[in-house]
């Protein structure tokens, strides 16, 4: 019997795409599930559903934004992630971050790729958006910096980039982070738990 996969949809652009990152190992522990990271550039995700980021759709409504962040802090709190911080480049433009991701994929280079990105966005406050600074960052954990950065124009790593956006919400995504459990979707690090009981319940059933 094949071993039943979650898709997480994201990208390295999201505080809330790391924290689910820094935790989902459990789920899979408990569940023996696998987890499929499907990378999905957030503002096109935006564009193509009418969809905007928190800090502009509730700018005019400061106790929303004001939970947001209580949320947030609950999470981090909750979890014992004691290096996470706010990117102080926040918003950062993750083009070039989630291009390398496909092209470090096709290199068999995918999780010390995702580690180094997460780790340099969400805990070392890097402005990962600066072709100086990527190179550097990837350099220093191990990875061809350069080659990684070249690989970011090849036309089809653009094009797959593109395609998994689109597919993403033609499936009913609107943002990050969101998973599909066959053609259940669920959206954001709280509905976690929702998406666990729709495993178990799967499996056991």
């Amino acid at each position: 019997m094949p071993t039943p996969t979650v898709e997480f949809i994201f990208d390295f652009a999201s505080p809330n795409a790391y924290l689910v990152h820094k935790t989902i190992d459990g789920l899979v522990a408990r569940t023996g599930i696998s987890i499929e990271y499907i990378p999905c550039l957030l503002g096109g995700l935006f564009k193509s559903t009418g969809n905007q980021a928190p800090f502009i759709t509730f700018a005019e409504v400061p106790k929303k934004l004001a939970y947001e962040q209580l949320e947030l802090e609950r999470y981090v709190i909750r979890h014992g992630l004691s290096k996470y911080q706010m990117n102080p480049n926040f918003p950062v433009n993750t083009l070039l971050l989630m291009r390398a991701f496909i092209a470090a994929k096709k290199r068999g280079e995918l999780e010390q790729f995702i580690e180094i990105a997460f780790k340099a966005m969400w805990e070392d406050g890097k402005k990962m958006d600066d072709p100086e600074t990527f190179v550097e960052v990837f350099t220093d954990g191990g990875l061809d910096g350069q080659t990684l950065l070249e690989a970011t124009q090849d036309s089809e790593v653009k094009r797959e980039l593109i395609d998994n956006t689109q597919r993403a919400a033609d499936r009913g995504a609107f943002g990050i982070p969101t998973f599909f459990f066959g053609e259940e979707m669920f959206f954001g690090k709280e509905r976690l738990g929702q998406l666990e009981e729709l495993i178990v319940n799967s499996i056991t059933t």
